[in-house]
């Protein structure tokens, strides 16, 4: 096992843990929140590409199997952001948030399907000699595309509190 198959399989299940843990729990959520998550993993994934990319060659291995992770990511997204459920809580917390939101088990399945997706196409496409597939940022960016669109969803059908309340 290469290192940097390692550094991507001990991302993976350190990304699935703490996701997992926050779909498994009602979480105050609101609507700047919900897009921090994909905005800082997607500008860190930029970031750690382009270092990483210096001198690769991007083939059409590459291209493919990227194309299809991040279609199977987009997918995955949307179906955790339908399968979120919210409740708005008696209090605010210190932030002013009332909206709680969870996906529950089926939101930590989603995620164990994303990541061993991921590693799979990592083992895959190393063995197809693609190059950039097995990098870092394009971990961060799988995520950073998967929340994204879970967002997008959990955004457009989060209650609006002032008029639960009334």
């Amino acid at each position: 096992m290469s290192a940097q198959l390692l550094v991507n399989v001990l991302l993976g299940i350190a990304l699935v843990g703490y996701i997992a843990s926050k779909q498994l729990r009602w979480t105050r959520i609101d609507r700047q929140g919900v897009w921090r998550l994909p905005l800082i993993l997607g500008v860190i994934g930029l970031i750690s590409l382009s270092s990483q990319a210096k001198g690769l060659t991007v083939g059409p291995v590459d291209i493919a199997l990227i194309g299809v992770e991040l279609a199977v990511a987009v997918t995955i997204g949307l179906l955790m952001g339908r399968a979120t459920v919210y409740r708005i809580a008696a209090t605010a917390d210190a932030k002013g948030r009332r909206i709680e939101a969870r996906s529950g088990v089926a939101g930590a399945a989603l995620w164990v399907v994303l990541i061993a997706l991921r590693l799979g196409l990592d083992v895959v496409g190393g063995l197809m000699g693609a190059h950039i597939l097995t990098a870092t940022g394009v971990i961060l960016l799988t995520v950073a595309a998967s929340r994204a669109a879970s967002a997008l969803i959990v955004d457009a059908r989060m209650p609006r509190v002032s008029s639960l309340t009334a």
